[in-house]
């Protein structure tokens, strides 16, 4: 195990890195000195954090342009920072989105696309540094996953089936890659004061229903970044949420009690 908490002059990549929760992973990796790629589809965004990342850092930090979608693109994301940058220390899949609305309403092409963005372009930009963090014996994946994907809540179905998906997937990779000295962790948040919501729930009675429980970005980050270069498994927040799905596993009707009613928010 070649694992190392020292994040000078580590290549760091973040993907939905433009705004929110990424946006404030890269900023506080810069802080510790990391070589921060910003990786996000709003080119008009990007540039701007990496400016902050090098005034923070003192170091070049980089931005490309990246669909998560488009499995070539990925790829040629994926060479550049090969080419340009060097070999990737830590990736931190955080891109994806969400939309909250009966199941029955919505349109399955969104559906489509979901899966694509939160589960198949993150298992494919997965792949790729995997393979080349094997070939050095280290490396550390973070998957931004969610609270949803622990225990559902109504009008998130197909978000919480993607986020389960990335679970699922991150635990079963956990065990594959901890031998060749590569660590997986799962960061599952609540409800994050984000531009997330602005499509989730563009009403913006969620976020007010459940103010008590919104993470601050900044915040979280930093717990994110304090975990990079270690095995930690899981980062679950809030605390509140990681207590009910407790009482969800070891109790499902009371779960869904809980899940049906006191979370129910949306």
């Amino acid at each position: 195990m070649h694992l190392s908490q020292e994040l000078t002059d580590k290549v760091v990549v973040v993907t939905g890195g433009s705004a929110g929760l990424g946006e404030q992973i890269c900023y506080e990796a810069a802080k510790k000195g990391a070589i921060v790629v910003i990786c996000a589809r709003r080119i008009n965004l990007i540039g701007k954090v990496k400016e902050t990342c090098e005034a923070l850092s003192g170091k070049p930090a980089f931005s490309f342009q990246l669909d998560i979608a488009d499995p070539e693109n990925i790829e040629m994301v994926f060479e550049k920072i090969q080419t340009e940058v060097g070999p990737i220390d830590v990736l931190v899949n955080n891109a994806g989105f969400g939309i909250f609305e009966n199941f029955m309403d919505t349109d399955l092409s969104i559906a489509r696309n979901m899966f694509e963005v939160n589960v198949l372009g993150m298992m494919v930009f997965t792949q790729k540094t995997a393979i080349q963090m094997a070939e050095r014996g280290t490396g550390h994946i973070i998957n931004i996953a969610s609270m949803a994907g622990k225990m559902a809540t109504a009008k998130s179905t197909i978000y919480s089936a993607t986020k389960f998906a990335v679970l699922g997937f991150s635990n079963a990779l956990r065990l594959e890659l901890k031998p060749l000295g590569i660590s997986v962790t799962t960061v599952n948040p609540g409800p994050i004061r984000t531009e997330f919501f602005d499509k989730a729930d563009p009403s913006g009675d969620y976020l007010a229903s459940v103010d008590r429980f919104v993470l601050e970005p900044n915040k979280l980050a930093r717990e994110v970044v304090n975990s990079m270069g270690t095995f930690k498994r899981e980062i679950n927040r809030p605390s509140i949420m990681e207590g009910a799905y407790r009482l969800y596993t070891l109790f499902p009707h009371l779960g869904d009690f809980i899940a049906g009613g006191i979370l129910n928010k949306k």
